[in-house]
């Protein structure tokens, strides 16, 4: 997996420091610096306000943009890693109802905690009203049978996407809702992709039954090229049937950060992170081809450290199934840097060689987070064993069983014990073949 931005895992000298410094900016700096792109542009609206019912209660749930949020409360909260959620809940019910705001975010902040925070600098009277402020639009937790209640969560601040996992306990009863939200963002790199325009066109593409889909899956290319459509990278071993609400719904849930365009200032804030060893979960990420085009979404679950990550690309598939966007991808884990002369900075990650448990891992994350409906595995990567590994573009090698992994996204709940398997294929379990035990194809 090319990655031309990416630097090396620890830089010990001054002058290696200097050095990367130069070949980052000549090699990805120049040509590469985009507009903001407006809220209204967004690929996927989702709109503003969001609004679900449960058994007699409606929860309504919008999150402000950060400058929205200055003007409204009068302090820079995302300064402070504070996010607010605005929620109005309208129990037409019967049942008096608890909410969880562990749920929405396990690390919320009070409304004390948030005006200590943001008013360390104000003046005492300042302080007064900014914790005023905080206090009276923090939404209460209490929702009595035929009222309303409404006011803000004070989360921590995320990018790009969001998931709200609105939780409700009444005595014997409880409420569950899960919001999607895609943040307007300034920089990231799906805003710079075809994939507004390609996911309007959705409602013109082919519509495959299951059977159809399960024989298409099979024909696609194996493997990501390069942009002149020759060579085989990274295998193309991920499949997530459902909307982009589905998508951004699951995989936020499951801990995957949306990716940021290679600009300078995201070049300078990865050296940084790189020369202090630190995590970068929004770090930009080099383009893999599919479909005659750069992927259209680029995620990642950081690690610790910048030079670890779990890489996840996707491109919306030129057909449907049973009327939901098909999205083709490629996943894998990054487990350090190397040299080399195939990338304009010199640097490049090396991919963990058992790409199956890369798969593996997603599928686990998306069935522990209760989001998966149905899965499957069909063929159309090809196998490769550890005794004759494949090549990606820059010589790492890899091996697999040769099996894509398909998974029906579900935004409402389902536990790991009702997703269903469609048995298309079983997968081998990539721990014990990558230990050299002799198992079955």
């Amino acid at each position: 997996m090319v990655l031309p931005c990416h630097l090396l895992r620890s830089i010990r000298c001054a002058h290696w420091g200097v050095l990367l410094m130069v070949l980052l900016l000549a090699g990805c700096a120049a040509g590469t610096v985009q507009p903001p792109a407006a809220e209204a542009d967004l690929p996927l609206d989702l709109g503003r306000v969001q609004s679900l019912t449960q058994d007699g209660v409606t929860v309504r749930l919008a999150i402000p943009a950060d400058d929205k949020a200055v003007r409204y409360f009068g302090v820079k909260l995302a300064e402070y890693d504070i996010q607010p959620i605005w929620v109005r809940v309208e129990n037409e019910s019967d049942a008096d109802y608890w909410l969880l705001p562990i749920a929405i975010d396990p690390d919320y902040y009070s409304a004390d905690e948030a005006a200590i925070i943001t008013g360390e600098d104000l003046p005492g009277h300042a302080r007064d009203r900014n914790r005023k402020k905080f206090r009276d639009n923090a939404l209460p937790f209490y929702s009595k049978a035929g009222s309303a209640i409404e006011g803000y969560v004070y989360a921590t601040h995320a990018l790009g996407g969001r998931l709200v996992d609105v939780r409700m306990k009444g005595n014997q009863r409880s409420i569950r809702m899960r919001f999607a939200v895609l943040l307007p963002t300034e920089g990231f790199d799906y805003e710079k992709s075809e994939l507004k325009r390609l996911y309007a066109q959705l409602h013109a593409l082919p519509d495959l039954t299951l059977p159809q889909l399960h024989e298409h899956l099979q024909t696609l290319p194996c493997c990501t090229t390069t942009a002149d459509g020759s060579g085989e990278g990274d295998p193309l071993n991920v499949v997530l049937i459902g909307s982009g609400e589905d998508v951004i719904a699951a995989l936020s849930s499951s801990g995957w950060n949306f990716t940021e365009a290679i600009t300078i200032d995201s070049i300078r804030r990865m050296v940084g992170a790189a020369i202090a060893e630190k995590s970068f979960p929004t770090a930009p990420v080099s383009s893999l081809y599919a479909f005659g085009r750069p992927q259209d979404i680029a995620l990642q679950r950081g690690r610790s450290r910048i030079s670890q990550h779990n890489h996840m690309r996707l491109w919306l598939a030129p057909f449907r199934s049973e009327g939901k966007a098909v999205w083709i991808g490629q996943v894998s884990r990054d487990i350090g840097v190397k040299m080399t002369t195939k990338s304009p900075s010199l640097t490049t990650h090396i991919i963990d060689p058992v790409v199956d448990e890369s798969r593996e891992y997603l599928l686990d994350s998306l069935l522990h987070r209760d989001a998966v409906a149905r899965f499957a595995f069909v063929r159309g990567v090809g196998a490769a064993g550890p005794d004759a590994p494949r090549l990606n573009l820059t010589d790492d090698p890899y091996f697999t069983d040769g099996l894509r992994l398909v998974v029906w996204l579900s935004q409402t709940p389902v536990t790991p014990e009702q997703a269903v398997d469609l048995d298309w294929n079983d997968s081998i379990d990539p721990v014990r073949k990558s230990a050299g035990e002799n198992l079955p194809d």
